[in-house]
């Protein structure tokens, strides 16, 4: 049985459609087993015979839309591929904190892979390289200043549309902690 990680975009905990209950109940109703959620910011995980990742994203999807109107963006990665991810510590030495994030941007298997990075797209961003096997972006913004999104973010966004979600280094550590159980 193959072991996987749904990162739902657009999430808000605070929509009584999009409670961590309600989201687990719709991967319950697909009939996966071991559903559970890591945080309450739409990381559910899941085991499933399925191996076709692109298509169990849109029948993800169809179902987050028909049963509780979320339209956001489903994107799947394997135990094994965030496993790997971690292995590779692309921030050694840096602590994901306040002023600090540490991020990881996921893309859909169906988005085209960047040629080349960007450049340095302002002060407050580091990009740290794109991991190719896990199709992830990895950056380390200053977030010290409240309510400004670094370019890197609004680059990302109009590059990949809705094909992306981002999160923390330490959610992505979370997540792979709750596939291993």
């Amino acid at each position: 049985m193959n072991r996987y990680a749904a990162l739902l975009r657009g999430i808000m905990p605070s929509n009584p459609n999009m409670s961590n209950a309600k989201l687990r109940a719709v991967f319950e109703g697909l009939g996966f087993e071991g559903v559970a959620s890591v945080l309450a910011s739409g990381n559910i995980v899941f085991r499933g015979q399925d191996t076709d990742v692109p298509a169990l994203e849109d029948r993800i999807q169809q179902a987050l839309n028909q049963e509780l109107g979320i339209g956001g963006g489903t994107i799947i990665r394997s135990y094994e591929e965030l496993r790997a991810l971690l292995d590779t510590d692309p921030f050694p030495g840096l602590t994901h904190g306040r002023g600090t994030y540490l991020i990881a941007t996921f893309l859909k298997d169906t988005a085209k892979a960047p040629g080349a990075l960007p450049a340095q797209p302002d002060p407050r961003t580091r990009i740290i390289g794109y991991d190719e096997a896990a199709r992830a972006f990895l950056a380390v913004i200053d977030n010290s200043e409240p309510g400004k999104t670094p370019d890197f973010m609004a680059w990302l966004d109009k590059t990949y549309g809705k094909d992306i979600t981002t999160r923390t280094w330490l959610t992505v550590e979370r997540i792979v902690k709750k596939l291993a159980a």
